[in-house]
């Protein structure tokens, strides 16, 4: 039964002995191919006894051995325990450590020794398979690292290579650069040399053709006073003979000629001689006729002297009448300008025909800025002002009220004059203007004027605005020493004639310096009205009112009738490049000035481009005029600082 037992486990342990060779031949097989396809070893602690490291990552090919590289890849031995095609013998060991295992211990568990030695190779296995794959991740990781690394040195290498291609290209572009500047270089010295080699030859030709030229003329010369000379006597030659001749006729008919002259003179002493006598002896018949009878020299007398007493007496009989009629008809000698004739017969159809047209054209005739006052531009707010005043004066007249007297006061040339002007006619009044200055050389008459000049306006039907310019002259304060009597009369007499609130005459007084002005004539202003200078936007509607009147209407016809025909016209002015723009800019460039200097500038303008040639204006001479105004305005004002 022993013997039997023995057999039959020794039987098993063969059975078992050749499983686990089977099995480690198996492992060592897949090993094997793991190996192979794996490019490097992969060591097992299980089944070997040394635990060699990873391979390395193979290093980058040098370009000298890009050749080799090209070969088929030879297997590696890693562990010279192995065959050198990388058979690892551990697992036979193992097998051959098991059998043994069994022979010492044959009552040992063949199922449980060789499942246990199964499932501790499963897990050797899953354990080397966890390992491989962790082996492969670094050397995927080292393949990347590698791949980078190689792209860097790609990069750095494409980066090198572009710098030296642009630092190439560079040096070729300076070399270019300098070979073109030098072949110009070149090209200039050659073409200075043939403008040189030129410029003597054309100096050549010309002292050639100076020389010839000079040689001709001199021939020329020669030939013309050679024929000089021959035209010299020939014309001698010739008033000789004519000298001769002439001298030969005047010999001949000289005589003849003193003959006839004195037959001539005779004649007309004799014919003067005789009415002569006969003028003087009819003379002398008259005298001796009145002489001789009483009656006839007498009628002689007396009818000279009554003839020039006739004409003596009727000259001044027709004086004294006509200085009778002018001193209660006609108009005050104070009087510069006034919308009434002079007589009141005088004028009518022409005033007629003004207020015809001003009825027609109240409507439309409302002026360039829509307010009523024609060429009159003012300051916004004033303009306001003055259009109440004439509606307030308009309405006053018609509801029978007392006027109210005004001053206006402000620098000259403001427009002060033309407001009254038109604030007369926008009212519906009379005007008449006068100025200060015409009181004072009256001297005792200035009362007497003052007083016909009042009664004069009172018998305006339609009410009279009485303006007085420069009204500080004689109606100063009374303090003044210079003041003379008769200044303090007049102003006594102006100031006696509106003491009360008048029905028939607005007083309107314009000054300069209204500080002058005597304390009683300022008690009888009602409405005091400042007037500016005006602003930048008046300025540029007075540059274009201006430029309208003297430049663009300069060249139309003046006057009609049949001798206009007759007259000479204007030449017609050109007007080209003159914008708003422009306009605005002499705007600004004329700060300071008053409505009459703009006024003025524009004449300025106008006679400069009737100075030119083309008769045109164009934006240069127009900023040159306007340049030239505002600078010599600058030097008057700091002349009028300085003094």
């Amino acid at each position: 039964m022993a013997a039997a037992a023995a057999k039959v486990g020794a039987a098993a342990a063969a059975k078992v002995g050749a499983a686990v060779l089977s099995a480690g031949a198996a492992f060592a097989a897949s090993s094997q191919k793991v190996n192979a396809e794996g490019g490097s070893g992969f060591r097992f602690p299980g089944f070997s006894s040394s635990s060699p490291a990873p391979a390395a990552a193979p290093a980058a090919p040098p370009p000298a051995a890009a050749a080799a590289e090209e070969a088929p890849p030879k297997p590696r031995n890693d562990n010279p325990r192995t065959t050198a095609a990388g058979f690892d013998p551990d697992a036979l060991e193992r097998a051959v450590e098991l059998l043994r295992q069994f022979e010492l211990r044959p009552d040992t568990d063949v199922k449980k020794a060789f499942a246990h030695a199964n499932k501790r190779e499963e897990t050797r296995q899953a354990e080397f398979a966890a390992k491989k794959a962790d082996y492969q991740k670094e050397a995927a990781q080292i393949e990347l690292e590698r791949t980078r690394v190689e792209y860097e040195e790609k990069k750095k290498l494409a980066q090198s290579q572009a710098e030296i291609k642009a630092q190439v290209a560079r040096y070729e572009d300076e070399l270019r650069r300098k070979r073109a500047q030098h072949e110009h270089e070149a090209q200039r010295a050659r073409n200075q040399e043939l403008v040189n080699m030129q410029e003597q030859s054309a100096i050549k030709l010309e002292q050639l053709r100076r020389q010839s030229e000079e040689e001709i003329n001199e021939l020329r010369r020669r030939t013309e006073k050679e024929k000089a000379l021959i035209d010299q006597e020939t014309t001698r030659q010739q008033k000789m003979a004519e000298a001769e001749a002439k001298a030969l006729e005047l010999t001949l008919s000289e005589e003849v000629n003193r003959r006839l002259l004195i037959e001539k003179a005779n004649a007309e002493r004799e014919k003067w001689v005789q009415a002569i006598n006969t003028t003087f002896e009819h003379i002398g018949g008259g005298l001796r006729t009145i002489l001789t009878d009483q009656n006839k020299l007498v009628v002689a007398v007396v009818g000279t002297t009554a003839l020039a007493a006739g004409i003596y007496t009727t000259r001044e009989g027709a004086r004294v009448v006509w200085g009778y009629v002018d001193r209660i008809l006609g108009q005050p000698s104070l009087i510069r300008e006034s919308s009434r004739g002079k007589y009141p017969w005088s004028g009518i159809p022409s005033r007629a025909m003004s207020t015809v047209t001003s009825k027609l054209k109240n409507g439309s005739n409302l002026g360039k800025d829509g307010k009523g006052f024609g060429d009159v531009i003012l300051n916004p707010s004033l303009q306001k002002r003055v259009n109440q005043l004439a509606n307030a004066t308009a309405n006053t007249k018609l509801h029978q009220a007392p006027f109210r007297n005004m001053l206006f006061y402000g620098p000259p040339g403001t427009g002060k004059t033309m407001a009254a002007r038109e604030l007369a006619r926008e009212s519906g009044l009379d005007y008449a203007l006068m100025t200060g200055g015409d009181v004072a050389p009256l001297g005792s008459q200035a009362v007497t004027k003052i007083h016909q000049l009042f009664d004069w306006a009172k018998k305006s039907n339609r009410g009279l605005l009485l303006f007085i310019d420069e009204a500080d002259a004689f109606l100063c304060e009374r303090n003044k020493t210079y003041m003379s009597e008769a200044q303090r009369s007049a102003l006594n007499a102006l100031l006696f004639r509106t003491g009360d609130q008048s029905k028939d005459i607005v007083l309107a007084l314009a000054t300069n310096r209204p500080g002058d002005l005597d304390s009683a004539v300022a008690d009888r202003i009602d409405e005091v009205l400042e007037f500016p200078l005006p602003g930048e936007e008046e300025r540029s509607k007075l540059l274009k009112l201006y430029l309208d009147k003297y430049i663009v209407k300069a060249g139309e016809k003046q006057g009609k009738g049949l001798f206009s025909f007759f007259r000479r016209q204007p030449q017609k002015i050109a007007v080209k490049g003159i914008t708003d723009e422009l306009i605005r800019e002499a705007a600004a460039k004329t700060d300071g000035f008053s409505g009459r200097e703009i006024a003025k500038l524009m004449a300025s303008v106008q006679a400069a481009v009737y100075g030119s040639t083309e008769c045109e204006l164009t934006p240069g001479l127009f900023r040159e005029v306007v340049d030239y105004k505002a600078a010599e305005h600058q030097q008057r004002r700091k002349i009028a600082g300085h003094a």
